[in-house]
């Protein structure tokens, strides 16, 4: 009944098998994938006619976890996989990234590709096994789809690199870089790097551009066996009505882009753009004229031919910078008065107010992964509203652009965050986008760093980050430096890279041409360590190092280490203990299996008061201190004395005064408080107490000399 086909290979140590015909077989193309015991059904479908009006690829790919694979019920009310984790909605991007671009250009049919997980062996990332799924299932579907790609995991460690390391492995490696790309270029990269050197990023770019060849090679000897027949489709020819465009309108476009103001630019291009649309554009007037959404198509080709050429020919852009000048900076640190920091980061017309709010461990987030639920402390947040791009729109929730954007800028700040021994706080920085024309992850990265400094968060190093861009034409090729909105979108890649003066802390590359060579990169990463070197410079105007102490709005927080057997005794039956301590000491208290304790408040005195009860609840008294206690009981041989927390000890009768005592109450009644001295506290727990060697009126001890005195 089924015609399955199946192809394996060994590949970084594990076991890799593409399989097709078993599971969804009324999908273009689908194909199950194993790599060690992670399992996902990779899909795709395309309609086969356009929807009227189309003017772009209506790409949707859409990666989901199901918490069966890792024998997991979903937390919450409703017990069943709900909205997108934001691990899903980047790893969805991670896919579409580079295989978007290898579809041909006027190809706009509605095309969906679906990853599902539905086994995880905890060691293996499904994201890796899931591009590779979704590259054999395109090119097995029929779709124009220029492919295949491959994908790898790169680890960096000890000098040597790692090819699709484990988990584990990863949380120890210096490096955790993804790459996809074709057998003759890399499409894709993404990465998180502990500042390391231009060089080992490249090197480990091209490692895993080696190890995924024999993937591609796999899918290849797969497609040859269960391929369906290819679409009929083939790109129209619109050179006859470039020209015309180009005619009517090429030197408009050209005048347009040499104005340097985006909006006054925008505004002469869409000028240009009108008066094309009304002599060609098609209504009911003009049966004959052209589908605006083709003529549209083709004015966006006359704009990129004019500023691509324009730049190859001459070495100048759009705003009369050289190729590796980076636009005037203005940084600025405290700009809000009551937040704990803040800094507003302006680079050209793109500007980022990023503002930094600490908190105790509540406020630390808990993600519930297929790797199980694990705590996170510091989240960064980026939000893009449309009036920074002069336009309006409905607020909704983050789409996948703001997640991914904050993604990419807190793994560039990560590897410069303390850990929580030195700074046992949870950091939320939050990135307002308030202009943009350029890249904003990026100045979300470096006003994210002046804002954290501006906190007294103790980062090791400033972050900076810079976009950089490439024309590539059969006239030259150039890399720009800093690009502009406009640069971005005519252009060819988006080559971003962030880090310190010791290294890059984070690298993501897309491309929209087949790829891009060794050599490009390279001459990419050596120009960003110099514009990112420039903007470091520019920023330690404002801000070199993180300030001394911390905003006085801001909780401060100390910490202190208990025996695991006393956690009990500071939280008291039913929690009684620590509610009285947080309610009687205005104290936030947060208490870690492990036994380290956090108390925060704004005051100091309300830290003092907390981590005091605390330590006299935990800590062991001392044989031969002085301590003030409170008589609890008087018997006939003496008193006891609550002198240490919970601590009773025993003052015998005839170590109350140095005279005779009739009776104990003849000196001390209930609820009176006395000096006693530890004499002796035995294994047992047995307390003998002292009060005739202490002088009740100061606390002091009584030294008795030789002779009595």
């Amino acid at each position: 009944m089924f015609d399955i086909q199946t192809e394996t290979i060994e590949w970084a140590g594990r076991t890799l098998t593409l399989e097709t015909g078993r599971m969804a077989r009324q999908a273009n193309g689908a194909v199950l994938a194993t790599y060690g015991e992670t399992t996902v059904l990779a899909t795709a479908v395309a309609m086969k006619d356009v929807k009227p009006g189309v003017d772009f690829f209506p790409l949707t790919v859409n990666y989901q976890e199901k918490y069966f694979a890792a024998g997991k019920i979903p937390g919450g009310y409703f017990k069943r996989e709900g909205r997108p984790t934001e691990k899903e909605t980047l790893t969805s991007r991670l896919i579409d990234r580079p295989i978007r671009p290898l579809f041909p250009k006027g190809f706009k049919n509605d095309t969906q590709v679906m990853i599902t997980v539905l086994s995880h062996d905890l060691e293996n990332d499904p994201d890796i096994v899931s591009m590779v799924g979704a590259s054999a299932a395109l090119c097995l579907s029929g779709l124009p789809f220029l492919g295949p790609i491959g994908a790898a995991r790169v680890g960096y460690r000890n000098g040597e690199y790692l090819i699709n390391p484990s988990v584990i492995e990863t949380g120890k490696s210096d490096l955790d870089l993804v790459v996809a790309g074709t057998s003759d270029a890399v499409m894709m990269v993404e990465s998180e790097a502990k500042e390391l050197s231009e060089d080992i990023m490249l090197g480990a770019v091209m490692a895993g551009h080696k190890a995924f060849q024999p993937v591609i090679d796999m899918i290849i000897r797969l497609a040859e066996k269960a391929a369906k027949e290819p679409w009929a489709f083939e790109s129209e020819d619109h050179c006859e009505l470039e020209e015309k465009v180009r005619g009517l309108a090429g030197e408009e476009i050209a005048r347009a882009y040499a104005i340097t103001n985006k909006t006054e630019r925008q505004a002469a291009v869409g000028v240009a753009k009108e008066k094309v649309m009304a002599e060609l554009a098609a209504t009911e007037e003009n049966c004959e004229g052209v589908d605006p959404a083709v003529l549209k198509d083709v004015i966006k080709s006359v704009e990129a031919r004019v500023v691509r050429g324009g730049i190859i020919r001459t070495g100048k852009r759009i705003d009369g910078r050289t190729l590796d000048q980076v636009r005037p900076i203005i940084s600025e640190a405290t700009v809000l008065p009551r937040t704990h920091g803040s800094a507003l980061f302006t680079r050209g017309e793109t500007q980022a107010l990023a503002v930094v709010t600490l908190g105790t461990g509540e406020d630390e987030q808990f993600i519930d992964a297929l790797t199980g639920t694990y705590k996170e402390r510091f989240l960064l947040h980026y939000n893009f509203p449309p009036y920074s791009v002069g336009e309006t729109s409905f607020r909704l929730a983050p789409g996948r652009r703001e997640i991914g954007h904050g993604k990419l800028a807190w793994r560039a700040l990560n590897a410069v965050m303390p850990d929580s021994e030195a700074f046992p706080y949870t950091v939320r920085l939050v990135s307002e986008i308030t202009e943009s024309n350029g890249s904003s992850s990026m100045a979300t990265v470096c006003g994210g760093s002046l804002a954290l400094m501006d906190a007294g968060v103790p980062i090791t190093r400033p972050v900076s980050g810079i976009a950089m861009g490439l024309i590539k034409d059969p006239e030259g090729v150039a890399v720009l430096s800093d690009i502009l909105g406009d640069e971005d979108h005519l252009g060819d890649m988006d080559f971003k890279v962030a880090g310190t003066e010791a290294g890059v802390t984070s690298l993501q590359m897309d491309i929209k041409i087949a790829g891009i060579t060794k050599e490009i990169m390279q001459t990419a990463l050596d120009q960003a360590r110099g514009g990112r070197l420039h903007i470091l410079e520019e920023m330690n105007k404002a801000l070199s190092g993180a300030r001394e102490g911390l905003n006085e709005y801001a909780p401060k927080i100390e910490t202190m280490k208990i025996p695991t057997d006393k956690i009990r005794d500071v939280i008291g039956a039913g929690g009684k203990v620590i509610r009285q301590i947080v309610e009687e000491t205005g104290a936030k208290v947060n208490v870690e299996d492990d036994g380290l304790i956090k108390i925060s408040a704004v005051s100091a005195g309300s830290i003092k008061g907390a981590y005091d009860w605390i330590k006299s609840l935990t800590a062991e008294p001392e044989v031969g201190k002085i301590y003030k206690g409170t008589v609890v009981k008087v018997v006939d041989f003496g008193a006891f004395v609550n002198f240490f927390g919970p601590r009773d000890g025993l003052v015998h009768v005839s170590q109350m005064k140095n005279e005779r005592v009739g009776h104990p109450g003849d000196v001390v009644s209930e609820g009176q408080d006395v000096w006693v001295k530890l004499v002796a506290l035995d294994d047992r727990g047995k307390v003998r107490l002292s009060m005739k060697v202490v002088d009740q009126e100061t606390g002091k001890e009584i030294i008795r000399h030789k002779n009595g005195e």
